[in-house]
């Protein structure tokens, strides 16, 4: 039986202990015809609905709870840890949940991050990016329609551009934060880390929502945090003011930027999947 073999250092060649899953097809029509597939749709749908509901309800708790034209205290709420808290949480908790059934990306950035190395076809990548949109959409509705007079007059959790702050900076911010967090999605993921360090039980939701948790603390004050265009996109719908569409685009050419960067990082420069199969060639010439 033919072992499984990865370059090593100085052209040794070296027997894997892990195996690596066969790429996703571009296209793959068959898995239109299971029920898997539209079950993990649904999933990714709900997750991001309550991702939604939840993290938009804490901003808005914690700027009422600090309004002081409305007999708030200063120093009261959650503060900016407790937002942070409550976006990495939520993503810890949501992505344990969800993992077994779609995967939990629960953020068209994940998603497409995970697209472009070929971890899911084309088919599944754009299913999940309107079912994420959807989900995040309902879970911002669901909060106005709880607390209207409260979302509209507190911005609705919708991220916008700080003041002070440049188109360029904020744009820097959300590809270096989405960079952090598709590289913690590869690198929790990995069936080689899985394999090497299996004495050391890694569950993989728990770095995935710490990276979301340092990122918010980072960058709350420069764009709000997207991060995720789907979370974006959904409080931008609901509120429905100017400045949330005017600051759209940068919260999907940010995060699509950062998650490329991030896949060509961990897939070409710290896998070296092109050097793996310019070696498997040469052995395979070889023989």
């Amino acid at each position: 039986m033919a072992k499984d073999i990865e370059v090593g250092g100085q052209g040794e060649f070296h027997a894997k202990d892990y195996h690596d899953p066969p790429p996703a097809p571009l296209i793959d029509a068959e898995e239109l015809t299971k029920w898997s597939f539209y079950r993990a749709i649904i999933a990714e749908f709900i997750a991001t609905l309550l991702f939604l509901y939840i993290t938009v309800l804490t901003v808005i708790g914690y700027k009422s709870q600090t309004d002081a034209n409305h007999g708030g205290d200063g120093c009261g709420g959650v503060g900016i840890l407790g937002i942070a808290w409550a976006f990495g949480g939520m993503i810890f908790v949501l992505v344990y949940c969800t993992a077994g059934i779609s995967g939990g990306h629960i953020n068209p950035a994940v998603t497409f991050g995970l697209f472009l190395a070929r971890k899911v076809s084309l088919v599944r990548a754009v299913m999940y990016m309107v079912a994420q949109c959807l989900g995040a959409i309902c879970g911002c509705g669901l909060v106005k329609a709880f607390q209207k007079s409260y979302y509209t007059r507190y911005g609705g959790g919708a991220n916008e551009l700080a003041d002070g702050y440049s188109t360029g900076t904020g744009l820097g911010a959300e590809i270096i934060g989405t960079f952090v967090l598709v590289y913690t999605v590869f690198s929790a993921t990995d069936p080689k880390r899985n394999a090497r360090d299996s004495h050391v039980p890694v569950l993989a939701p728990l770095p995935i929502g710490f990276a979301v948790f340092m990122v918010h603390l980072a960058t709350i004050p420069v764009t709000g945090t997207g991060i995720n265009p789907a979370r974006s996109l959904g409080a931008a719908v609901i509120y429905n003011k100017d400045k949330a569409w005017d600051d759209q685009w940068i919260f999907w050419v940010g995060p699509f930027i950062g998650a490329a960067i991030a896949a060509f990082y961990h897939q070409f420069i710290l896998r070296a999947s092109a050097s793996k199969a310019l070696g498997s060639f040469k052995s395979s010439s070889n023989i």
